[in-house]
């Protein structure tokens, strides 16, 4: 027998037992004569916790070492006098309904307790955790049974009986939080095995909650006599021998039914890296890992959920892999010891919290500078996109779509929830930036997720339900329900033909529902959508609206906050200008900015801030010649978005609201007609939230009247766009959710000269050469004339009857 093995920095030692019965080693002395020897020349006595405890069901047993001091058990002591120390920390009484609690790593740690020797006992969590668990556990035992005898005993005194009744508590389980450091999910190989390991990840697909036989009980088949067997993560164990002295037999009867049967739930969830990691080096798949969820653990998180996940890594068979090849391949799983959620903190604490960014000192002290700049908003501005330029009032818009308003819901009172995250949607002819502005949205978001329309299916932007290997129903979730308190940037949104209409619930009601096979589920997917589309054609035409230019639906276009148009228009001074920008950005000098001529520049603003807040908000935003700005990095915003989102809430003042129902109330007046664009609540709540990200840029807590006057210029210069015919002027006439049949338009212009006709003859059929005779008399010029029939056709004036034959429907 070799010598015993020693550990540096550790004074004591674990053994792993063989698999056999904990409560049957002692009786079986026949086949445990190599246990017994191995014990002996080793040193190790062997404690059944249940001879220490009072009134416990734990079997678990401690290895104690002569030699080494402290022990395992006097290590449960050292826990069991720090739980009853920090008494205000740990419930006993709700402990032991839950059988769990959780423990601080780092306040563990700096306790005078560990203190001493705090890097032998971060080598035992890291080397030893599954063990070191359970020893928690029996000290968090204890401190309950004790708990528990006392307020017996001053039961039975009240009672004037002596007796105290036996009760016996469940084990309890010990949950390691806020353990440090985070490893990257793609860093988790073969080094870590068996080793404790803290990772970050969202939750891309939930298994169904199934039971693990941890024990079995046999019945042994000569004898009868019943027995458990241990099964080790939870595989079948079949005994090889009865334990009853002289009895031989080898068939065995599995009890599920017994006392001595004992399973736990069980839950398979699968996570991956977040995006911010994923998309650091492109190219590759996002890295996954399994994670194996038990008892209290289940159901801690769903499909979109961003979670801290500690526990010990492991590896099982690859089954897979070996139908294919005779090689061992293996995979790793994570055995979980606790979830951190982020939804949950957020139910607790009441704000959008996100376990991706974590901010320090010095984080803290950057979004204190950034937010003391002078002109804020137009520094930010110009720093989201410094590649493109000009656009500034689209760049405010995606700027306030990324800081996003409030989300008032109230579950306790049934309200409906309304959502605070705007929906932007970005229209205009090719070349002029929209997927560049998209990508640089992702860049800075905290949790942002781009897709393309023309590689993305209506199964990768909500959620799927499928069969996995096993038969079970999973949940994998898409791009809308992974960027979850985030954005989903979607470029070529024309393309997506079948695929828009998902997005109605989601735009909306801020959640994804399904359907299949007898399953209904709801997963919750609070995000903001920010989508750019081409023009049908491959150029803007201003005679139609913006339904027609891209073949949307009215619904799904109505459930967008703000809808920029990009018309590429010649103009010589704006060419000049974006030729220079060009050159200069491809010869890098924007690079070589100094911070000289940003404070001098950033002087000359504050002087000039008194008059500048008449001014137009795109004049206030756009870069004079010859002016500089130091841009705020996309690191740096990104955590500035982020303190904004999680730690600003701001509310309207009566003078912003003031101006907010007055711009609405003039809005609903000029849109009583009938033919026009109808104003409805959506725009009011639109332009509430928009006011509060405005508010919310700047890191106030109160919405004043400048920031509704500010949203208002940006509602209106998005109205603009889509309400201006082709000859500039504006037309409410014009259904931007409809058809878009406008007065000014050739179209509308022939179906009232076809319904004089019509009134004249008192008969509304008429012939195509019929039709085109009215068009020629009526001096109406239209190149495709079969494109207008089928126009008319399909919003309702003409009605086929026949080949060649339609029917006029008068306008009222």
């Amino acid at each position: 027998m070799s010598p015993k093995k020693k550990y540096p920095y550790r004074r004591f030692n674990y053994k792993k037992k063989k698999n056999t019965d904990n409560n049957n080693n002692s009786s079986n002395n026949n086949n445990n004569s190599k246990n017994d020897k191995r014990a002996s020349s080793s040193s190790v006595q062997t404690h059944n916790v249940s001879s220490i405890g009072k009134a416990t069901s734990m079997t678990v047993q401690l290895p104690i070492n002569k030699d080494d001091d402290p022990t395992y058990l006097s290590a449960c002591k050292r826990f069991e006098n720090y739980f009853k120390r920090l008494r205000q920390l740990f419930n006993f009484r709700e402990i032991e309904q839950q059988q769990f609690f959780t423990v601080d790593y780092k306040q563990l740690l700096l306790d005078q307790e560990f203190l001493p020797n705090e890097s032998m006992w971060a080598d035992l969590f890291v080397d030893e955790n599954e063990t070191l668990m359970r020893v928690m556990g029996l000290a968090m035992h204890q401190c309950v049974t004790d708990e528990r005898d006392e307020r017996d005993r001053q039961g039975a005194l009240e009672a004037k009986y002596q007796a105290i009744p036996l009760i016996t508590i469940p084990i309890i389980y010990a949950r390691l939080i806020n353990y440090t450091p985070i490893v990257h999910l793609k860093d988790v190989k073969a080094k870590f095995h068996q080793k404790f390991v803290s990772i970050q990840g969202v939750v891309v697909r939930v298994g169904n909650c199934r039971h693990l036989c941890t024990r079995m009980a046999f019945e042994c088949g000569k004898c009868r006599h019943v027995f458990g067997v241990t099964c080790p993560d939870g595989k079948y164990t079949v005994p090889e021998r009865c334990l009853t002295v002289g009895c031989t037999s080898q068939v065995f009867e599995p009890q599920r039914s017994s006392h001595l049967t004992t399973i736990i739930d069980w839950q398979i969830i699968r996570i991956q890296e977040v995006a911010s990691e994923a998309t650091r080096e492109p190219g590759r798949i996002p890295r996954t890992i399994d994670c194996e969820l038990t008892n209290d653990l289940v159901h801690s998180a769903i499909p979109g959920d961003i979670i801290q996940v500690q526990g010990v890594v492991k590896l099982a068979d690859d089954d897979s892999a070996r139908k294919n090849t005779d090689q061992c391949l293996l995979t790793a799983y994570i055995d979980v010891n606790s979830v951190v959620n982020q939804r949950a903190v957020q139910n607790i604490n009441g704000f959008d919290s996100n376990l991706t960014l974590n901010f320090t000192l010095i984080d803290l002290y950057a979004v204190e500078q950034i937010r003391c700049q002078l002109n804020l908003y137009k520094l930010l501005v110009q720093s989201l996109c410094p590649g493109i330029y000009g656009h500034e009032i689209v760049k405010a818009g995606l700027l306030l779509g990324l800081f996003g308003g409030r989300t008032k819901s109230d579950d306790s009172s049934g309200k409906i929830p309304i959502r605070g995250d705007p929906h932007i949607l970005i229209v205009g002819d090719p070349g002029l930036g929209k997927s560049q502005l998209l990508h640089s949205c992702v860049n800075v978001a905290p949790r942002g997720i781009y897709v393309c329309g023309t590689s993305t299916t209506t199964a990768g932007l909500t959620i799927t339900l499928h069969k996995d290997t096993g038969g079970d129903m999973v949940l994998d979730a898409g791009a809308l329900v992974l960027s979850h308190q985030g954005c989903c940037c979607i470029d070529e949104f024309d393309k997506m033909s079948t695929q828009q209409q998902v997005l109605l619930e989601v735009m909306e009601q801020q959640c994804v529902s399904i359907a299949k096979a007898g399953i209904i589920a709801s997963v919750p997917a609070r995000t903001c959508v920010l989508a750019c589309a081409n023009p049908v054609g491959g150029h803007y035409d201003k005679s139609k609206t913006v339904a027609e230019n891209l073949k949307m639906k009215g619904p799904i276009l109505s459930r967008f906050d703000l809808v920029f148009i990009l018309i590429d228009r010649p103009n010589d001074e704006l060419d000049f200008r974006l030729s220079e920008h060009v050159l200069a950005m491809h010869n890098r000098s924007t690079s070589n900015v100094s911070r000289t001529s940003s404070q001098i520049s950033c002087q000359k603003q504050s002087k000039d801030s008194g008059t500048q807040q008449d001014a137009p908000l795109i004049e206030r935003l756009r870069l004079k010649q010859g002016e500089t700005l130091d841009f705020v990095p996309h690191i740096l915003l990104q955590k500035y978005i982020a303190y904004a989102r999680r730690y600003v809430h701001p509310k309207l003042l009566p003078e912003a609201i003031a101006v907010l129902k007055t711009f609405y109330l003039e809005l609903r007046s000029a849109h009583q007609h009938e033919g026009t664009t109808p104003i409805t609540l959506r725009q009011l709540e639109s332009l509430i939230r928009l006011t509060e990200a405005r508010a919310k840029l700047e890191l106030r807590d109160k919405c004043t009247e400048l920031d509704a006057k500010e949203v208002v210029q940006i509602m209106k210069a998005s109205m603009f766009d889509t309400y201006s015919d082709e000859n500039g002027c504006l037309d409410f006439s014009r259904l931007q959710h409809g058809s878009g049949m406008s007065k000014a338009s050739q179209v509308k212009k022939f179906a009232y000269a076809v319904q004089r006709v019509a009134e004249m003859r008192k008969d509304p059929m008429f012939t195509v050469a019929q039709l085109k005779q009215i068009a020629s008399d009526a001096k109406i010029n239209i190149e495709k004339f079969d494109d207008i029939i089928t126009k008319l056709n399909d919003n309702g004036y003409l009605l086929k009857k026949g080949l060649g034959t339609y029917k006029f429907q008068i306008i009222d």
